[in-house]
């Protein structure tokens, strides 16, 4: 697909990668528009195509008392507000069908869990409402799997995809990316290099998931040299103390400086 048929995305022509970025769940209005307004900043400046990335709820958790969000419309309200604020576009999860059509009054993209990518009629109902649709590689599949998942959205009669790989599962604790795989997806449809989720260390016995955030730059720095089409990258002014996923975010104090090295390295790649 091409970028331009994503509402508000800018630099399209800047010949660099494009970032889905923010928190990992909407905890409020001005938490989002604080990360908000700070990325946009940061992505003008270094003209980077930009979405705004934050989960209305979250259902894949693992514990009961775990943070799930603060009201489906609520916080789908705040990501129109987002998008609205700084005539940017913005991404968020569905876990069920039913999620499809009310999270697409709302949000320019779709996204479907890593653990939910093989659920036919989750697919299906995203793209029939004509959204881009972010497909996360299951951390149980092969990269070469990824074709079907595309294939359905297309069959629903929507050729706009994206392929996200977070990583593969790596014993019980651990993820890992095999960077082997990005030139397969991007055979099916631009391929997305999720930093943060990648560095997941899942399944702890305490029943919160840790993370590698240190490992962060290492990662990326890997992706955009191996032609990934856009990067996420989750990110928190205060992460120790988010509701979610807080062990494997970036700091948003450190996205700058990242995100030009980053750029830095595109420009030197695009010229081999």
């Amino acid at each position: 697909m091409n970028l331009n048929e994503v509402p508000k995305l800018k630099y399209t022509d800047s010949n660099n990668f494009f970032l889905l970025a923010g928190p990992c769940a909407i905890e409020g209005e001005d938490m989002a528009l604080r990360i908000a307004e700070k990325i946009v900043k940061i992505t003008d400046g270094l003209k980077i195509p930009y979405v705004f990335k934050g989960s209305f709820k979250k259902a894949n958790r693992s514990r009961i008392d775990s943070f799930t969000g603060i009201g489906d419309e609520k916080a789908l309200k705040i990501l129109q507000k987002v998008s609205h604020t700084f005539n940017i576009p913005t991404i968020t999860d569905i876990h069920e069908v039913s999620d499809a059509n009310k999270a697409a009054e709302y949000v320019d993209v779709l996204q479907i869990p890593a653990f939910l990518v093989r659920q036919t009629d989750l697919v299906v109902a995203a793209a029939e409402t004509g959204k881009v649709v972010n497909l996360k590689k299951g951390q149980f599949m092969s990269p070469e799997a990824m074709k079907h998942a595309v294939q359905k959205v297309k069959d629903a009669g929507n050729n706009k995809a994206w392929i996200t790989d977070r990583g593969t599962m790596f014993g019980y604790q651990d993820m890992i990316v095999d960077f082997r795989g990005i030139p397969t997806m991007r055979q099916f449809a631009p391929t997305v290099l999720d930093v943060t989720h990648s560095l997941q260390q899942p399944n702890q016995s305490s029943g919160v998931t840790g993370g590698r955030p240190d490992m962060i730059e290492t990662i990326a720095r890997a992706g955009i040299v191996n032609h990934v089409d856009g990067l996420f990258i989750e990110t928190h002014f205060d992460p120790a103390n988010a509701k979610s996923d807080g062990a494997n975010m970036l700091h948003l104090d450190h996205l700058e400086k990242l995100l030009t090295n980053l750029v830095a390295i595109r420009k030197t790649i695009n010229n081999l």
